[in-house]
């Protein structure tokens, strides 16, 4: 590698790592301290959690190791932003995390800025050999915080929702769009259905680098046979949804596996997350506020077992993990235009469009797509050594795989391998649902 290469990758390193950085606190200005310090529930974590544990990430597997000289800003973060590293130490319950009301909005800010300034030292001074020891960690922490952006949007959503007084995000805009226009549609085009042939299918990456990054689950490649499908060519949408609810859906336990229909009499579900319907009125919360549904746009917010139970009503399937993959690379389809989290908060619409074009659309952004496969590991998949293993590897059990990306899913972030999971009744991330079938 010659002097001028090395050069470049550290700039391409060093703008990269500003750019994730400062989206982070972009994403936090729109809200107040108390906003950042709520939690409503266990899998929701606050604001400033978010923005301390991403940081805490670099501090510990990047600078402790890495920069000679290095201390820690304070000790007592280690057990206070831990997620879920067992090798590295006891941590808070997570719980427990809006109880976090020490260190305050003032020091987590001054924390962000105190690892920040010590990061940018180390990928500008560091040697050739450190750069490349380092460069895979420090990709996989800024991947690390793009995914806890998301999660930021995710859960600051769903402590808003909870709240009595004002539930928009952000102001000024009509919910659900961007640039200021409506994405209110006349009505959804037909849905359509695309066919593939199958047969012997690549899946999954071995190139994972720094300039093509990938998670460890979604590796090792290998070949998987497919019998002939289609895919729905867009998403299900609101006014799909909607004659699914009409029809009784949420009613018919022949149409829900077992779990799924317990579950609904359980917490007593009657449609998606943030519906809400007043006499004949039905509305939906937006990161932008509350507004009238659009029949037109992508349903989101349903768990995999409303995903599953609205695709045997429809006379469907989910598609496996495989399908959409195959199906993603066959259509050449691409994240570069997708609606997905743009580095200015102010281009983005935060909540899924409607449909528009012909061919396989949607493929990425919008909503994460449930689909029939189980969060396994791939063959020959083997969990790496130390914490960095816990990752992934641990959590492949009990979980249900998503594909394709949301709207809140940052760019630069997307590929057609990524894995991303949750649990099926999970319903607070923007989860949504393309059919499949057989042929």
């Amino acid at each position: 590698m010659t002097a001028s290469t090395v050069t470049l990758e550290r700039e391409s390193l060093l703008t990269r790592y500003r750019r994730v950085r400062d989206l982070t606190e972009t994403l936090s200005e729109p809200l107040s301290h108390e906003d950042q310090q709520a939690q409503s529930m266990p899998d929701v974590s606050p604001t400033k959690w978010h923005r301390a544990h991403t940081t805490w990430f670099f501090e510990t597997f990047i600078l402790t190791p890495e920069l000679p000289g290095y201390r820690v800003v304070d000790e007592r973060y280690a057990y206070l932003f831990n997620s879920y590293y067992e090798a590295v130490g006891d941590r808070h319950p997570r719980a427990e995390r809006g109880l976090i009301t020490r260190p305050t909005f003032e020091q987590i800010t001054r924390y962000r800025a105190a690892v920040d300034d010590a990061m940018i030292r180390l990928i500008a001074e560091s040697d050739h050999d450190l750069l490349a020891r380092a460069s895979a960690r420090i990709e996989l922490g800024l991947h690390h915080e793009q995914q806890h952006q998301e999660l930021m949007l995710m859960d600051i959503k769903h402590v808003l929702a909870r709240g009595s007084f004002d539930s928009a995000y952000r102001h000024g805009r009509t919910g659900g769009t961007a640039n200021g226009a409506s994405s209110r549609a006349p009505g959804a085009r037909p849905l359509s259905w695309t066919t593939f042939d199958g047969g012997l299918c690549d899946i999954g990456t071995d190139e994972a680098t720094p300039e093509s990054f990938a998670f460890d689950n979604e590796s090792p490649a290998h070949t998987v046979l497919l019998a002939p499908f289609a895919l729905a060519d867009r998403l299900v949408t609101v006014g799909e949804w909607k004659a699914f609810i009409a029809d009784g859906g949420y009613q018919r336990a022949e149409l829900w596996l077992s779990d799924g229909w317990a579950t609904v009499q359980r917490e007593g579900w009657d449609a998606p997350l943030y519906w809400q319907t007043e006499g004949d009125d039905v509305s939906v919360l937006t990161l932008d506020g509350r507004r009238p549904l659009h029949d037109a746009e992508p349903v989101v917010h349903v768990s995999h077992y409303e995903a599953d139970a609205y695709a045997h009503w429809a006379g469907a399937r989910l598609p496996t993990e495989f399908e959409w993959e195959h199906a993603a690379g066959v259509a050449g389809a691409s994240p570069d235009d997708a609606n997905v989290l743009p580095d200015r908060l102010a281009d983005a619409a935060l909540h899924p469009r409607a449909a528009s074009g012909s061919g396989l659309q949607q493929m990425f952004g919008d909503v994460w797509e449930w689909t029939a496969s189980a969060y396994l590991p791939y063959p020959r998949f083997r969990i790496a050594d130390g914490a960095i293993g816990e990752y992934n590897g641990k959590f492949m059990s009990n979980q249900m795989v998503l594909r394709g990306g949301a709207c809140v899913t940052p760019t630069g972030h997307l590929r057609a391998t990524y894995r991303n999971f949750f649990y099926p009744h999970q319903r607070w991330m923007f989860s949504g649902v393309r059919l499949g079938r057989d042929v």
